[in-house]
Protein backbone atom coordinates (compact mmCIF):
# COMPACT_ATOMS: atom_id res chain seq x y z
CA UNK A 1 0.00 0.00 0.00
CA UNK A 2 2.83 2.31 0.98
CA UNK A 3 4.47 1.39 -2.53
CA UNK A 4 1.08 2.14 -4.27
CA UNK A 5 1.08 5.85 -2.12
CA UNK A 6 4.55 6.39 -3.36
CA UNK A 7 3.91 5.75 -6.65
CA UNK A 8 0.77 8.09 -7.06
CA UNK A 9 2.61 10.89 -5.23
CA UNK A 10 5.61 10.56 -8.09
CA UNK A 11 3.20 10.73 -11.17
CA UNK A 12 1.27 14.06 -9.51
CA UNK A 13 4.47 15.47 -9.41
CA UNK A 14 6.06 14.51 -13.00
CA UNK A 15 2.67 15.61 -14.23
CA UNK A 16 2.60 19.06 -12.39
CA UNK A 17 6.58 19.94 -13.80
CA UNK A 18 5.30 18.61 -17.35
CA UNK A 19 2.67 21.55 -17.33
CA UNK A 20 4.79 24.43 -16.63
CA UNK A 21 6.67 25.46 -20.26
CA UNK A 22 9.57 28.22 -19.47
CA UNK A 23 8.31 31.82 -20.23
CA UNK A 24 9.78 33.16 -23.93
CA UNK A 25 11.19 36.60 -24.35
CA UNK A 26 10.45 38.68 -26.81
CA UNK A 27 13.67 39.30 -29.17
CA UNK A 28 13.75 42.44 -30.41
CA UNK A 29 16.23 42.40 -33.62
CA UNK A 30 17.76 45.55 -34.92
CA UNK A 31 16.78 46.75 -38.52
CA UNK A 32 18.40 48.72 -40.83
CA UNK A 33 16.14 51.86 -41.43
CA UNK A 34 15.44 55.57 -43.02
CA UNK A 35 13.91 58.35 -42.38
CA UNK A 36 11.51 59.59 -45.77
CA UNK A 37 13.02 62.69 -47.38
CA UNK A 38 10.57 64.59 -49.92
CA UNK A 39 14.55 64.87 -51.55
CA UNK A 40 12.43 64.06 -55.31
CA UNK A 41 11.17 68.05 -55.29
CA UNK A 42 14.51 68.84 -55.46
CA UNK A 43 16.48 69.25 -59.10
CA UNK A 44 20.44 69.14 -58.64
CA UNK A 45 22.77 70.66 -61.22
CA UNK A 46 26.47 70.95 -60.84
CA UNK A 47 29.12 73.57 -62.93
CA UNK A 48 32.77 73.26 -62.99
CA UNK A 49 34.78 76.96 -61.92
CA UNK A 50 38.19 78.18 -60.70
CA UNK A 51 38.55 79.37 -57.15
CA UNK A 52 39.78 83.23 -56.92
CA UNK A 53 40.51 85.48 -54.45
CA UNK A 54 38.10 87.78 -53.05
CA UNK A 55 39.79 90.35 -53.87
CA UNK A 56 43.62 90.90 -55.37
CA UNK A 57 45.03 94.42 -56.30
CA UNK A 58 48.62 95.05 -57.26
CA UNK A 59 50.21 98.41 -54.53
CA UNK A 60 51.33 101.22 -55.40
CA UNK A 61 53.12 104.52 -53.49
CA UNK A 62 51.07 107.42 -54.17
CA UNK A 63 53.95 109.27 -54.03
CA UNK A 64 58.11 108.70 -55.72
CA UNK A 65 60.66 107.99 -54.33
CA UNK A 66 63.67 105.31 -53.23
CA UNK A 67 62.55 102.74 -51.55
CA UNK A 68 64.36 102.23 -47.73
CA UNK A 69 61.85 99.54 -46.23
CA UNK A 70 60.72 96.49 -48.36
CA UNK A 71 61.75 93.05 -46.74
CA UNK A 72 63.15 90.36 -49.25
CA UNK A 73 61.13 87.37 -47.98
CA UNK A 74 57.83 89.84 -48.34
CA UNK A 75 56.20 87.10 -50.76
CA UNK A 76 54.17 84.68 -48.94
CA UNK A 77 53.71 87.28 -45.68
CA UNK A 78 50.36 87.93 -44.15
CA UNK A 79 49.31 91.64 -43.20
CA UNK A 80 46.10 93.01 -41.22
CA UNK A 81 44.72 96.32 -42.76
CA UNK A 82 46.27 98.81 -41.92
CA UNK A 83 49.52 97.57 -41.45
CA UNK A 84 52.99 98.48 -43.08
CA UNK A 85 54.30 96.73 -45.51
CA UNK A 86 56.61 99.03 -46.94
CA UNK A 87 58.13 102.49 -47.10
CA UNK A 88 59.85 105.29 -49.25
CA UNK A 89 62.53 107.88 -48.65
CA UNK A 90 60.50 110.17 -46.09
CA UNK A 91 63.21 113.50 -46.10
CA UNK A 92 62.09 115.48 -48.65
CA UNK A 93 58.59 115.14 -47.50
CA UNK A 94 59.29 116.03 -44.62
CA UNK A 95 61.02 118.88 -45.20
CA UNK A 96 58.33 120.02 -47.46
CA UNK A 97 56.02 119.47 -44.75
CA UNK A 98 58.48 122.04 -42.31
CA UNK A 99 58.60 124.55 -45.33
CA UNK A 100 54.69 124.38 -45.31
CA UNK A 101 53.99 125.14 -41.68
CA UNK A 102 57.17 127.92 -41.63
CA UNK A 103 54.92 129.36 -44.29
CA UNK A 104 51.70 128.84 -42.72
CA UNK A 105 52.96 130.58 -39.52
CA UNK A 106 54.04 133.76 -41.25
CA UNK A 107 50.63 133.91 -43.15
CA UNK A 108 48.72 134.04 -39.52
CA UNK A 109 50.59 136.69 -38.22
CA UNK A 110 50.22 138.58 -41.29
CA UNK A 111 46.66 137.40 -41.38
CA UNK A 112 46.09 138.84 -37.17
CA UNK A 113 48.61 142.48 -37.58
CA UNK A 114 45.51 142.49 -40.67
CA UNK A 115 43.05 142.14 -38.66
CA UNK A 116 44.03 144.54 -36.11
CA UNK A 117 44.98 147.20 -39.13
CA UNK A 118 41.39 146.96 -39.89
CA UNK A 119 39.58 146.59 -36.75
CA UNK A 120 41.63 150.09 -35.43
CA UNK A 121 40.65 152.14 -38.48
CA UNK A 122 36.86 151.03 -38.47
CA UNK A 123 36.53 152.01 -35.01
CA UNK A 124 38.13 155.40 -36.07
CA UNK A 125 35.67 155.51 -38.61
CA UNK A 126 32.97 154.99 -36.77
CA UNK A 127 34.27 157.51 -33.59
CA UNK A 128 35.45 160.49 -36.05
CA UNK A 129 34.46 159.85 -39.80
CA UNK A 130 36.56 163.10 -40.30
CA UNK A 131 39.60 161.50 -39.25
CA UNK A 132 39.94 159.08 -41.53
CA UNK A 133 38.45 157.36 -44.70
CA UNK A 134 35.72 154.83 -45.58
CA UNK A 135 38.28 153.97 -48.62
CA UNK A 136 40.86 153.73 -46.14
CA UNK A 137 38.85 151.61 -44.34
CA UNK A 138 37.79 149.61 -46.79
CA UNK A 139 41.71 149.12 -48.34
CA UNK A 140 42.17 147.77 -44.59
CA UNK A 141 39.53 145.09 -45.01
CA UNK A 142 40.29 144.19 -48.59
CA UNK A 143 43.93 143.31 -46.78
CA UNK A 144 42.48 141.57 -43.98
CA UNK A 145 40.23 139.25 -46.31
CA UNK A 146 43.51 138.68 -48.55
CA UNK A 147 45.20 137.73 -45.81
CA UNK A 148 42.98 135.42 -44.38
CA UNK A 149 42.88 133.59 -48.01
CA UNK A 150 46.60 133.29 -47.72
CA UNK A 151 46.11 131.46 -44.69
CA UNK A 152 43.20 129.33 -45.90
CA UNK A 153 45.29 128.33 -49.33
CA UNK A 154 48.12 127.46 -46.97
CA UNK A 155 46.68 125.48 -44.38
CA UNK A 156 45.55 123.34 -47.64
CA UNK A 157 48.70 123.25 -48.86
CA UNK A 158 50.48 121.94 -45.25
CA UNK A 159 47.42 119.38 -45.27
CA UNK A 160 48.74 118.16 -48.65
CA UNK A 161 52.07 118.28 -47.63
CA UNK A 162 51.44 116.07 -44.60
CA UNK A 163 49.73 113.63 -46.92
CA UNK A 164 52.07 113.18 -49.08
CA UNK A 165 54.74 112.72 -46.07
CA UNK A 166 52.09 109.59 -44.98
CA UNK A 167 52.03 108.61 -48.62
CA UNK A 168 55.74 107.39 -48.09
CA UNK A 169 54.11 104.45 -46.05
CA UNK A 170 52.22 101.76 -48.27
CA UNK A 171 49.72 100.12 -45.97
CA UNK A 172 47.14 97.20 -46.45
CA UNK A 173 43.94 98.12 -47.77
CA UNK A 174 43.07 94.54 -46.34
CA UNK A 175 43.80 91.49 -44.77
CA UNK A 176 45.82 89.55 -47.75
CA UNK A 177 49.30 87.85 -48.03
CA UNK A 178 51.54 88.76 -50.28
CA UNK A 179 51.78 87.23 -53.50
CA UNK A 180 54.31 89.33 -56.06
CA UNK A 181 57.11 91.23 -55.59
CA UNK A 182 57.57 94.18 -58.56
CA UNK A 183 60.77 95.89 -57.10
CA UNK A 184 64.02 95.98 -55.02
CA UNK A 185 64.65 97.35 -51.64
CA UNK A 186 66.86 101.05 -52.38
CA UNK A 187 65.18 101.25 -55.90
CA UNK A 188 63.69 104.57 -56.79
CA UNK A 189 60.01 103.93 -57.22
CA UNK A 190 57.28 106.46 -59.32
CA UNK A 191 54.00 107.56 -57.85
CA UNK A 192 51.35 104.76 -58.80
CA UNK A 193 54.12 102.18 -60.23
CA UNK A 194 52.99 98.52 -58.99
CA UNK A 195 54.95 97.53 -56.15
CA UNK A 196 53.52 94.60 -55.27
CA UNK A 197 50.43 92.28 -54.98
CA UNK A 198 48.25 91.75 -52.22
CA UNK A 199 45.58 88.68 -51.93
CA UNK A 200 42.72 88.49 -49.79
CA UNK A 201 42.05 84.97 -49.33
CA UNK A 202 39.66 85.68 -46.22
CA UNK A 203 36.77 84.78 -48.33
CA UNK A 204 37.01 82.77 -51.80
CA UNK A 205 35.25 83.38 -55.13
CA UNK A 206 34.01 81.00 -57.95
CA UNK A 207 33.03 81.99 -61.12
CA UNK A 208 30.86 79.78 -62.62
CA UNK A 209 28.60 79.52 -66.74
CA UNK A 210 24.71 79.05 -65.73
CA UNK A 211 23.15 78.42 -69.08
CA UNK A 212 20.65 81.48 -70.34
CA UNK A 213 17.94 78.33 -69.57
CA UNK A 214 18.56 78.48 -65.94
CA UNK A 215 19.63 81.62 -65.29
CA UNK A 216 15.81 82.93 -64.50
CA UNK A 217 15.78 80.23 -61.91
CA UNK A 218 18.65 81.25 -59.74
CA UNK A 219 16.22 82.44 -57.36
CA UNK A 220 14.62 79.43 -56.45
CA UNK A 221 18.14 77.64 -55.77
CA UNK A 222 17.81 76.98 -51.61
CA UNK A 223 21.21 74.87 -51.44
CA UNK A 224 24.71 75.99 -52.85
CA UNK A 225 27.93 74.05 -52.15
CA UNK A 226 31.36 73.81 -53.84
CA UNK A 227 33.53 71.38 -53.60
CA UNK A 228 37.29 71.45 -55.25
CA UNK A 229 39.19 68.77 -56.34
CA UNK A 230 42.01 68.47 -54.20
CA UNK A 231 39.34 68.26 -51.18
CA UNK A 232 36.79 66.22 -52.47
CA UNK A 233 35.70 65.28 -48.48
CA UNK A 234 35.09 69.17 -47.58
CA UNK A 235 31.43 70.39 -48.85
CA UNK A 236 32.19 73.97 -48.96
CA UNK A 237 28.17 75.78 -48.18
CA UNK A 238 28.31 79.12 -50.78
CA UNK A 239 26.23 81.85 -51.73
CA UNK A 240 25.36 83.83 -54.85
CA UNK A 241 27.22 86.85 -54.77
CA UNK A 242 27.18 87.94 -58.26
CA UNK A 243 25.40 87.47 -61.45
CA UNK A 244 26.48 88.50 -64.43
CA UNK A 245 24.12 90.82 -67.14
CA UNK A 246 25.32 89.71 -70.60
CA UNK A 247 25.94 86.72 -71.54
CA UNK A 248 28.37 84.70 -73.65
CA UNK A 249 27.97 85.04 -77.70
CA UNK A 250 29.24 81.85 -77.85
CA UNK A 251 28.32 79.92 -75.14
CA UNK A 252 25.27 81.22 -74.34
CA UNK A 253 25.84 81.29 -70.42
CA UNK A 254 26.32 83.81 -67.54
CA UNK A 255 29.02 84.54 -65.26
CA UNK A 256 27.68 83.77 -61.66
CA UNK A 257 30.19 84.66 -59.02
CA UNK A 258 29.61 82.72 -55.70
CA UNK A 259 31.56 83.06 -52.10
CA UNK A 260 32.41 81.09 -49.42
CA UNK A 261 34.08 81.11 -46.24
CA UNK A 262 36.96 78.54 -46.51
CA UNK A 263 37.14 75.76 -43.89
CA UNK A 264 39.89 76.38 -41.27
CA UNK A 265 41.56 73.26 -41.89
CA UNK A 266 42.04 73.27 -45.22
CA UNK A 267 44.22 75.93 -47.32
CA UNK A 268 42.11 76.89 -50.92
CA UNK A 269 44.60 78.79 -53.12
CA UNK A 270 43.25 80.86 -56.35
CA UNK A 271 43.26 78.30 -59.32
CA UNK A 272 42.02 75.46 -57.66
CA UNK A 273 39.67 73.95 -60.29
CA UNK A 274 36.18 72.30 -58.25
CA UNK A 275 32.68 72.17 -58.96
CA UNK A 276 29.46 74.19 -57.73
CA UNK A 277 26.64 72.18 -56.81
CA UNK A 278 22.91 74.06 -56.31
CA UNK A 279 19.55 72.21 -55.57
CA UNK A 280 16.28 73.69 -56.85
CA UNK A 281 13.12 73.09 -55.07
CA UNK A 282 10.18 71.98 -57.40
CA UNK A 283 6.53 72.98 -57.04
CA UNK A 284 5.34 70.40 -54.87
CA UNK A 285 1.53 71.24 -55.67
CA UNK A 286 0.31 69.19 -52.88
CA UNK A 287 1.21 65.72 -54.19
CA UNK A 288 3.22 64.39 -51.17
CA UNK A 289 5.68 62.51 -53.34
CA UNK A 290 8.70 61.33 -51.06
CA UNK A 291 11.94 59.46 -52.04
CA UNK A 292 12.73 56.21 -50.54
CA UNK A 293 15.73 53.84 -51.36
CA UNK A 294 15.09 51.09 -53.80
CA UNK A 295 16.09 48.52 -50.85
CA UNK A 296 12.89 50.14 -48.98
CA UNK A 297 10.12 48.17 -51.54
CA UNK A 298 8.92 44.87 -52.03
CA UNK A 299 6.16 43.12 -53.87
CA UNK A 300 4.84 39.98 -52.87
CA UNK A 301 4.67 36.93 -55.40
CA UNK A 302 1.42 36.55 -55.07
CA UNK A 303 0.22 40.53 -55.40
CA UNK A 304 1.61 43.29 -57.68
CA UNK A 305 0.96 45.43 -55.41
CA UNK A 306 4.07 47.05 -53.92
CA UNK A 307 4.80 48.11 -50.27
CA UNK A 308 7.25 48.94 -47.86
CA UNK A 309 7.67 48.38 -43.97
CA UNK A 310 6.75 51.40 -41.67
CA UNK A 311 8.26 51.42 -38.17
CA UNK A 312 6.55 53.41 -35.64
CA UNK A 313 9.72 55.38 -34.24
CA UNK A 314 8.62 54.86 -30.70
CA UNK A 315 7.34 51.74 -30.48
CA UNK A 316 9.60 50.13 -32.43
CA UNK A 317 6.55 48.08 -34.29
CA UNK A 318 6.22 47.36 -38.13
CA UNK A 319 3.56 47.85 -40.37
CA UNK A 320 2.96 46.79 -43.91
CA UNK A 321 1.68 49.53 -46.09
CA UNK A 322 0.54 50.02 -49.66
CA UNK A 323 2.52 52.65 -51.80
CA UNK A 324 2.28 53.56 -55.48
CA UNK A 325 5.62 54.43 -57.25
CA UNK A 326 7.02 56.65 -59.21
CA UNK A 327 9.96 57.44 -61.27
CA UNK A 328 13.63 56.71 -60.72
CA UNK A 329 15.53 59.27 -58.59
CA UNK A 330 18.81 59.56 -58.10
CA UNK A 331 18.64 58.42 -54.46
CA UNK A 332 16.17 55.81 -54.63
CA UNK A 333 12.39 55.67 -55.74
CA UNK A 334 9.91 58.48 -55.89
CA UNK A 335 6.83 57.30 -53.81
CA UNK A 336 3.47 59.15 -54.80
CA UNK A 337 1.30 57.57 -52.70
CA UNK A 338 1.22 56.25 -49.19
CA UNK A 339 4.19 57.92 -47.18
CA UNK A 340 4.93 61.53 -45.57
CA UNK A 341 8.06 62.93 -45.27
CA UNK A 342 9.71 62.03 -41.79
CA UNK A 343 8.43 58.47 -41.35
CA UNK A 344 10.74 55.36 -41.37
CA UNK A 345 10.80 52.72 -43.22
CA UNK A 346 12.75 49.40 -43.42
CA UNK A 347 15.68 48.64 -45.99
CA UNK A 348 16.76 45.34 -44.91
CA UNK A 349 15.00 42.10 -44.11
CA UNK A 350 11.88 43.24 -46.08
CA UNK A 351 11.22 39.58 -47.12
CA UNK A 352 11.24 38.22 -43.78
CA UNK A 353 9.63 40.78 -41.47
CA UNK A 354 5.92 40.08 -40.41
CA UNK A 355 3.19 42.43 -39.27
CA UNK A 356 3.23 43.55 -35.60
CA UNK A 357 7.19 42.96 -35.27
CA UNK A 358 8.77 44.71 -32.76
CA UNK A 359 12.45 45.89 -33.90
CA UNK A 360 14.94 48.46 -32.84
CA UNK A 361 16.21 50.77 -35.81
CA UNK A 362 19.45 51.03 -36.98
CA UNK A 363 19.46 54.14 -39.04
CA UNK A 364 21.70 53.82 -42.20
CA UNK A 365 24.91 55.14 -42.51
CA UNK A 366 25.65 55.15 -38.68
CA UNK A 367 25.37 51.33 -38.05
Amino acid sequence: MIRSLLMSLLLVTLTVGCSKEPEKKEIIRPLLAVQVSNDANRVGRSFPGRAEANQEVDLSFRVSGPLIELPNDIVGRAFKKGEVIARIDPRDYEVKVQDAQGKLERARSTLKRAEGEYRRELNIYKEDPGATSKTLVDRKRDQRDSAAGNVKSLEAVLQGAKDNLDYTYLRAPFDGVVTARYVDNFQDVQSKQPVLRLLDNSRIQMVVDVPETLISRLSEVDKIWVVFDAYPEHKIPAEVFEVGTEASLTTRTYPVTLIMDPPADIKILAGMAGRAYGEVRQDEGGDGKVTVPAAAVFTPATEKQSYVWVIDRDSGVVSRRKVTLGELANNGIVVKEGLRAGEWVAVAGVHSLKEGQKVRIVEKGKE
